[in-house]
């Protein structure tokens, strides 16, 4: 097939959106950047695991690499890499995707390939044990790793109850005893059609991209109906303050990591004045928490603000790294900031930088092919609303300071939150 290239110009527009009768969806754009990029996002990841068999999601992974009855074991990997394209995955708590970016004159021929992989993964008792030692290793490296340690530490202080508090590599006591069957089971329960969207981007006529994908779904023999997703409840905010301390001898110096409880995507419009507070608070040297504890009073080495945002429950953080003896005070002043918030109005200068500064990284992270198929497949398949890709920038904007008041009264309590301390 002959490629049709539009002119060079990028803007946020809407992506034709076709779903297939078998349940798939598929979300194409036509760009002009001489690369195409599929991006296979599935409704399943570590959240969907029972405590037997956690760290599933991200071991199948792996898996899927191993061939399929048309592709042997590593054939998948030497296809795409001999045409100079790339190809990769990744395994979150609400999702799990699979993406490869290759020549436009190449997607036909490769495309069809990775579907493949994704839809009969062949799960090889051999390669199974192989891969179950590189998953274990990639567990004990993670448990070797002071950032990770502290992520899951903290997590686990967040969520009593919801499956967040997890490891979605799983422990090694759980990953020693899967076995393969295990697998094909869970293979067959969630990898089918219904729960899929795939999002297609690149310079190549829309409905030659949509052509492929349709016709390699096609040739999918078997349709399994897919599991049902449990519903899990947010867990309460904390009512007071919650304290826990470790002791870490491999770090140079403390941390403190304060956690509020927070909107989940469920709650998608109340998470936005979060993104917001999070970027006034440590949007560069000049956002508050930057500017007064690091640059002026250098109680700091480092400090954060972030919101993280799961699809039944999100937590707010402020990550520090800072000598030991600098804690207390360091945490009196944070609560200060908090307070501010809540009792005085962010001023428009302030409100605007932010803005500006919100939606430009959105902006600027969705110019390429591979970007953009990643916004789409995330916002359709996990999110659940394809709509709202296209129109944060204009959410944002809508944000007002008054929004911002309530959003800091409403969840981010001074006086209640889960605060991890760690020690050298």
């Amino acid at each position: 097939m002959t490629a049709t290239l539009i002119p060079q110009t990028i803007s946020l527009t809407k992506p034709t959106v076709k779903r297939l009768a078998n349940g798939v969806t598929i979300i194409a754009e036509q760009i002009p950047i001489d690369a195409v990029s599929l991006d296979i996002w599935v409704n399943v990841g570590s959240v969907v695991e029972s405590d037997e068999i956690n760290g599933m999601a991200h071991f199948l992974e792996h898996m899927m690499f191993k061939g399929t009855d048309r592709q042997s074991v590593g054939e998948f990997e030497r296809s795409i890499e001999s045409h100079g394209g790339n190809t990769n995955a990744g395994t979150g708590q609400d999702y799990t995707h699979y993406y490869i970016t290759v020549a436009p004159d190449d997607f036909a021929k490769l495309a069809p390939l990775q579907i493949d992989v994704v839809l009969n993964a062949s799960i090889p008792d051999a390669e199974f044990q192989r891969e179950r030692l590189v998953v274990l290793e990639e567990i004990s490296r993670s448990a070797d790793n002071p950032s990770q340690r502290i992520y899951r530490h903290t997590m686990e202080l967040v969520y009593n109850k919801l499956p967040y508090r997890r490891p979605v590599l799983g422990p090694i006591e759980v990953i020693s005893q899967l076995t393969s069957d295990q697998m094909r089971s869970f293979h067959r329960s969630w990898y089918v059609p219904q729960n899929m969207t795939v999002a297609v981007v690149g310079n190549l006529p829309v409905a030659e991209m949509i052509e492929v994908v349709e016709n390699a779904f096609d040739r999918q023999l078997e349709i399994n109906s897919p599991n049902p997703r449990k519903s899990w409840q947010p867990e309460p905010a904390f009512d007071s303050i919650v304290r826990q301390e470790i002791t870490d001898p491999s770090l140079q110096q403390a941390r403190l990591v304060m956690n509020w409880r927070v909107p989940g995507l469920t709650s998608i419009d109340q998470t936005y004045p979060l993104n917001i507070l999070s970027s006034i608070l440590s949007g560069g040297r000049t956002s508050r928490l930057v500017k007064d504890l690091r640059e002026e009073k250098a109680l700091v080495d480092r400090i954060s603000a972030s919101n993280s945002t799961n699809m039944w429950q999100g937590s707010f953080q402020i990550f520090v790294q800072l000598p030991e003896a600098n804690i207390p005070v360091v945490e009196a002043l944070i609560r200060e900031h908090l307070i501010r918030l809540q009792t005085e109005p962010v001023t428009q200068v302030e409100l605007e930088k932010i803005r500006t500064q919100v939606t430009n990284r959105f902006i600027f992270g969705s110019e390429s092919p591979k970007e953009r198929a990643e916004i789409y497949g995330y916002y359709d398949r996990v999110v659940g609303d394809l709509d709202i890709a296209l129109t944060y920038p204009n959410l944002i904007e809508s944000i007002t300071a008054a929004d911002l008041q309530a959003a800091a009264i409403s969840y981010l309590n001074p006086d209640a939150y889960a605060v991890l301390t760690i020690k050298p």
